[in-house]
Parts: structure tokens; C-alpha cells; sequence
């Protein structure tokens, strides 16, 4: 395909009711804002699996006012020998554009594709090619659609009751992650290691650690499981000596584990000690005692599941 430049990326979302805030978090810390919408523009380019509710990504080649435009363009495409099809992505409405019905996102297809000098494959093509209709603009290019890796995650060797789910995961560790690079990580309250497998599966440098021994070897268990690699020691927060970027930290809570508010105090100020940046996991409301421990909440959300609610929150 020859090379043309990519003027911005559109991103196509979908969520759960109980996710939705979790869902525009995640948005604000990959993009730097937040939409209504299920449709988000951006200048960013960010690898769709990566999050759990972005369903694929357009890298825009060319936007017209009419399909006319779009398929003038893609005539000058030079795709060489390889196959293609054309996929329109009106499929449900996308903010305040109205889905397209099915015989008609067809006709689009074929307009595009009757101008192109390549060979056409529906079933198996060597690209894809999008096309997408949003507020009266037609936005054309290479479409590149999210796979659900986190789905693969959800059956583990070892199972907690009351670990995060693997999107929640996933999410959360975009939010304290939002660009990888150079930036070492820590969840040191790691349980069987939910936080870990999602964010090792994104290539994040991330450690693990948690007072609990069989926890630690259900955390190694899991994450080798994936065939990922990531290092789990056995150990108390307040143990830890290196200093990290940020940390992850699902509080924690259940029947077994009797943790005082002065444990829990205690944790958020070894986070504090420990990392520059902090995204907190809690059942309660710990406000004062983020506070307390020198921490400003940048950003937060509510995640429900049912009546249970659990709260992230951005510290720094």
C-alpha cells in the first residue's frame, strides 16, 4: 500500500452501563479528554486491544463531506498486489449519527471498492480498509480492529473471589499506564495478580508483590499460565526500597482479610513513599486518608456491578 500520511484517528467505543465511567477515565488518561459519544477523534494513536471497550481504529487517510470525495481518493491508492475489502462502520449509531442501514453501508462499500486498481477479498483480504459517517463527514482509511485479549484472561489457574474482573483490570492499568515507555511500575498488593497479567500482556514493566505467600505463588501461577513474565516477590509494602513511576493498588478487603483503617492508612502511605503516581482500587471512601497521606486526587470514577460499587481513584 503506498505510504500516504495519517491525518487523525478515529476510534469506535462500546461499554457496559456499569462501565461507563471507568470507560471515559480510561479515555481521559490515553486521550487527554473524554466524549459522550461512542465515537471518539484524536491526533493520538493508541493500539485498540489495548483497551477493553475500544471496538477498532481508523487510521483516517482522507475525510470528504461526500462518499464521491472518499472514493475519488481511494482510487489513487497503488495496493500493489495485495487484496482488500471495504468495511462501512455504521453498523449502530455513532453519537448523534444515526446507524446505516445494512443496504446501504453496502452500496457505500461497493462505490469505494468499483474505483480501486486492486483485487477485492471479503473473506480473507490482505487489508481492510474503513469507512465511517460522522456528524455529515465521511472519514476513510486503514481499519485496524480491536481483539479482545482480556476475554482470554478471564479463566485462570488460580481464582479470588474477589479480584477485579479482567476489563476492570485492563482498564485500570491503561489509567495508571497511558504511555508505557520508561515508566516502571508496582502493584504491591497484588493478590492472584488480575492488575499483572493484564498490564505484562500490554508490555508493561511491571512488578508484583503481596504479604500473602499463596497469593504470590497463585500470581506466578497465573501469569506463567499466559506465558508472560513478570517478577512476584512475597513481601509488605512497607519492605519495598525502590522507588517506581507509579503504582496500582487494589485495596485490600474480604472476609479473610481484616485489614484495619490503620493498615489501610498505613498502605496509602507507603504508596506515597514508593511511587510518584498512584491509582488506588477501594470499596470505601477514603478521601480523607488520601489526603492525609500527602496525595492529590486528580481524576476518579465509580464502577458498579449490580448495587457493588468500587471506586478508582487517580492520586499524585
Amino acid at each position: 500500500m503506498t505510504k500516504t500520511q495519517v491525518s487523525s484517528y478515529v476510534y469506535t467505543y462500546t461499554w457496559q452501563i456499569d462501565e461507563a465511567e471507568l470507560c471515559k477515565l480510561e479515555m481521559r488518561s490515553l486521550f487527554g479528554f473524554d466524549v459522550a459519544s461512542n465515537l471518539l477523534i484524536s491526533p493520538e494513536k493508541i493500539e485498540p486491544s489495548r483497551s477493553p471497550f475500544i471496538r477498532s481504529r481508523l487510521d483516517v487517510l482522507h475525510e470528504a463531506d461526500d462518499i464521491a470525495a472518499i472514493s475519488h481518493f481511494a482510487q489513487g491508492l497503488e495496493l500493489g498486489e495485495a487484496t482488500f475489502k471495504v468495511l462501512c462502520l455504521n453498523t449502530v449509531d455513532l453519537g448523534d449519527t444515526k446507524k446505516i442501514r445494512q443496504d446501504e453501508r453496502h452500496q457505500v462499500e461497493r462505490e469505494i471498492a468499483l474505483t480501486m486498481h486492486a483485487e477485492p477479498d471479503l473473506k480473507n483480504p490482505d487489508i481492510v480498509l474503513g469507512v465511517v459517517l460522522n456528524n455529515n463527514r465521511w472519514y476513510f482509511g486503514h481499519l485496524v480492529e480491536s481483539e479482545a485479549i482480556w476475554l482470554k484472561h478471564q479463566q485462570k489457574p488460580e481464582m479470588y473471589s474477589t479480584a477485579l474482573s479482567t476489563r476492570v483490570a485492563r482498564a485500570v492499568a491503561n489509567i495508571a499506564i497511558p504511555n508505557p515507555v520508561d515508566v516502571r511500575a508496582i502493584d504491591p498488593c497484588c493478590g492472584i495478580g488480575t492488575v499483572l497479567v493484564e498490564a505484562l500482556s500490554m508490555g508493561m514493566d511491571i512488578v508484583g508483590s503481596d504479604i500473602n505467600p499463596l497469593v504470590v505463588k497463585g500470581s506466578r501461577t497465573n501469569i506463567a499460565h499466559f506465558g508472560l513474565h513478570g517478577e512476584v516477590v512475597k513481601g509488605d509494602i512497607a519492605q519495598i526500597t525502590e522507588s517506581y513511576d507509579v503504582a496500582i493498588i487494589d485495596m485490600p478487603y474480604n472476609l479473610f482479610t481484616h485489614i484495619s483503617i490503620d493498615q489501610q492508612f498505613s498502605i496509602i502511605k507507603e504508596a506515597r513513599r514508593i511511587a510518584k503516581r498512584v491509582v488506588l482500587v477501594t470499596i470505601e471512601t477514603i478521601d480523607d486518608m488520601v489526603h492525609d497521606a500527602g496525595f492529590e486526587i486528580k481524576d476518579r470514577c465509580i464502577v458498579r456491578k449490580g448495587t457493588f460499587e468500587r471506586q478508582v481513584l487517580v492520586c499524585e
